[in-house]
């Protein structure tokens, strides 16, 4: 069986290139439904876009390669797509896109678009015994126990990442690019919870605060959660993607409060309350208890000179901790690293050195930050490599 175009992954990405890269697709995937990381994201609503997205918010050796795709399928693109199939959505905070009612209406939409360009998808499909000879492509597909052999002039790889292995999560995508000479970013667990080996975050799990997070020297303003496990949250899943094991990260839980101005008037209003009750009239009350032997938060307000009031201040806004490591793949959102963009065409995602190949979507090493960002790219490569196939086609 000949095609033009053979798409591993009925994910966002490779559904979004099915739908343009014109006649003669097949899409297959290992799972019983497409679009499962779709279907669960955002609390079931689907993050699908950011409404101000860049590239300047993705993590990649090259800091430029996300410009081009970005830039000419947007996420205006993506939202006026949306819109054309009338499914309502909402603005959650800081330009995250959400659906009003279900993530489903996105999967359907994106199978309608593949429907209208007449791609064929395959599901509980397998792939095997790849190879290509120059000109075409040729593998085995196994489904329902029978095996077809197939060829054809294009391979599009969107299997994703390594993150949410239960989803079935593999980096088959990596196995691709080292099979046909192209290098891969070593991958590792990005927009992910931390751990402390200590449990020591145990007596204030479900505890939540707005915090400013650094890593690295790059800073979050997000809500802080403290886990049995350790620290969650924005704020710590957007850091976790600049942390590295070993590294330290700062911990602000005062960041948009004057809490030095505000501590100096409960003094000569409130003196004769425990530093600690006034404190927690800021914060949460149990983590100024968590705090108070480790920052001496003794004696009354009024006791507390206003070098001391800004030594506390100081404190609660530069809190070092050392994470002992994260959740891993298990719960991270995305993989950070994979296909190193160096092999491939930015503005086409083939592979420079293997006419037909592409690589699309989190295969890349291209990760966004946390409020759709990732499904953003997922579009953008998505749509850009369909286009050039498409066009290459004329």
């Amino acid at each position: 069986m000949h095609i033009q175009t053979l798409i591993l992954g009925a994910g966002a990405a490779g559904m979004m290139a099915a739908a343009h890269a014109g006649p003669g697709v097949v899409i297959i995937d290992h799972a019983k439904a497409p679009g499962e990381k779709i279907r669960i994201s955002g609390g079931g609503r689907c993050n699908f876009t950011n409404m101000g997205t860049t590239h300047a918010q993705f993590l990649s050796q090259n800091p430029h390669f996300a410009k081009s795709a970005l830039k000419r399928y947007t996420q205006w693109d993506f939202i006026n797509l949306v819109s054309d199939y009338g499914i309502a959505w909402h603005e959650k905070t800081l330009g995250q896109l959400f659906c009003d009612e279900t993530a489903k209406d996105i999967v359907a939409m994106l199978r309608s678009e593949m429907d209208k360009a007449g791609a064929q998808l395959w599901l509980n499909t397998a792939i095997s015994n790849i190879a290509h000879d120059g000109t075409h492509f040729s593998a085995t597909l196994t489904r329902d126990g029978r095996d077809t052999q197939i060829t054809a002039t294009n391979l599009v790889v969107a299997t994703g990442g390594k993150s949410i292995p239960k989803m079935g999560a593999t980096g088959l995508a990596y196995q691709f690019a080292d099979h046909f000479g192209l290098g891969v970013i070593t991958p590792r667990p990005g927009l992910v919870p931390l751990t402390f080996s200590d449990d020591k975050f145990k007596p204030l799990a479900g505890v939540a605060t707005p915090a400013r997070i650094t890593a690295n020297g790059t800073s979050f303003d997000e809500a802080l959660l403290f886990t049995h496990r350790g620290l969650s949250g924005p704020a710590i899943l957007q850091a976790s993607s600049y942390w590295h094991e070993g590294d330290p990260i700062t911990v602000n839980v005062i960041p948009a409060a004057d809490l030095f101005d505000k501590l100096r008037g409960a003094r000569e209003t409130s003196g004769k309350k425990a530093l600690t009750n006034i404190l927690s009239m800021h914060l949460p009350a149990r983590l100024i208890d968590f705090l108070k032997d480790d920052m001496n938060l003794t004696g009354n307000i009024a006791d507390q000179s206003d070098a001391r009031l800004q030594a506390i201040c100081d404190a609660l806004s530069a809190w070092p901790l050392l994470p002992s490591g994260s959740e891993g793949y298990r719960t991270a959102e995305v993989t950070l690293g994979g296909v190193n963009t160096d092999g491939l065409s930015s503005k086409t995602m083939e592979a420079k050195s293997v006419p037909g190949l592409y690589f699309i979507g989190e295969a890349v090493d291209v990760t966004g930050w946390l409020g759709g960002y990732n499904f953003q790219w997922a579009w953008s490569s998505g749509w850009a490599a369909g286009q050039a196939i498409r066009n290459t086609r004329k």
